[in-house]
């Protein structure tokens, strides 16, 4: 069968609740979605329909040698043991396989209004970041970690997205102090509806912009297919 999209099989590390597995949609024919935490996986398959999910680490990956064509990781690999992640990658990754790494800090902020900003220091004072967890990482952090692997093209962006509500809320599900919360046995159906409740006034209803910033970068291993 000819290909629809630029790779076969894609496998996103650090899915949480799948909203960066929809984004591979068009980028591979299969997508799998990695997330340590299982309860975050509740919600991935209508996050992402047509995905595969699956609960693991990124230091022990559960996929056979040379199976994927993709690993993309977005703000994930700041909580993984580098050295650790980037020989299972090489192991995985078929001869011309890539890493795609992608970060940013939260979007929390309108171009017009300091209404989302206000709303996320409160989301981050119910729901507290897990403390000493994240190490800062950019393109040439990532190199040095990663002798196996060539760093490709990269770039540093900022952008402003326009999002639905509905996306929105999906999109801060997916940070990592709702999956601190929820290793604390706090219902991630209880996040979700505070969240849902309190982000409405913010958005009545209506698509806003959210400004971003962070940089991605692609890997490739140094010696493919060994």
């Amino acid at each position: 069968m000819a290909r629809t999209a630029p790779f076969r099989r894609a496998l996103d590390v650090g899915c949480g609740a799948g909203v960066s597995t929809r984004a591979l949609e068009g980028f591979a024919i299969q997508r799998v979605g990695l997330e340590p935490a299982e309860t975050m996986l509740q919600f991935a398959e209508s996050v992402a329909p047509g995905a595969e999910f699956v609960a693991g680490v990124a230091e022990s990956l559960p996929i056979g040698d040379r199976a994927v064509d993709l690993i993309a990781a977005a703000g994930s690999l700041n909580y993984v043991d580098l050295g650790r992640f980037f020989a299972e990658a090489s192991r995985v990754l078929a001869a011309d396989g890539v890493v795609l790494v992608y970060d940013f800090p939260a979007g929390r902020s309108f171009r017009d209004s300091a209404a989302l900003d206000e709303w996320f220091t409160e989301f981050f004072l119910r729901y507290p970041p897990p403390a000493h967890e994240a190490r800062e990482l950019s393109p040439e952090t990532l190199v040095r970690a990663a002798p196996e692997f060539l760093l490709g093209e990269y770039e540093d962006f900022e952008i402003g997205l326009r999002l639905t509500p509905q996306l929105y809320l999906d999109y801060v599900l997916t940070e990592t102090n709702v999956a601190a919360a929820v290793r604390r046995g706090v219902e991630l159906a209880e996040v979700r509806r505070w969240c849902a409740d309190s982000l409405a006034p913010v958005w009545r209803g209506e698509a806003r912009e959210v400004l971003f910033h962070g940089y991605f970068a692609c890997l490739r291993p140094t010696a493919p297919g060994n």
